[in-house]
């Protein structure tokens, strides 16, 4: 097993950053890549940026040059720094990792761009 447990979320006006953590624990052995999903109200969950464990990433269109993703392994811990935030980022935020054919996932952590 997997424990992913994700921080950082909050109020933030347009425009603002924030920086979302997520804190992996268990079983991490053997995970392959790990990545940042979000799912605004109403809406499907996807992809917002994967890191694999070369470094390699991968972001959604809509974030690219706005979101950074990280690892710091010796940390066990995976960032996305938000940077340039809008209205429409506004979701909630889950970690994801990826072991084998199991995914893991966190409890979502609130992220609200508002004036």
């Amino acid at each position: 097993q997997v424990q992913l447990v994700e921080s950082g979320g909050g109020l933030v006006q347009p425009g603002g950053s924030l920086r979302l953590s997520c804190a992996a624990s268990g079983s991490i052995f053997g995970i392959v890549g790990m990545g940042w999903y979000r799912q605004a109200p109403g809406k499907q969950r996807e992809l917002v940026a994967t890191i694999m464990n070369g470094g390699s990433t991968n972001y959604a269109d809509s974030v690219k040059g706005r979101f950074t993703i990280s690892r710091d392994n010796g940390k066990n811990t995976l960032y996305l720094q938000m940077n340039s935030l809008r209205p429409e980022d506004t979701a909630v935020y889950y970690c994801n990792a990826v072991r084998g054919p199991i995914a893991y996932w966190g409890q979502g952590t609130q992220v609200t761009v508002s004036s």
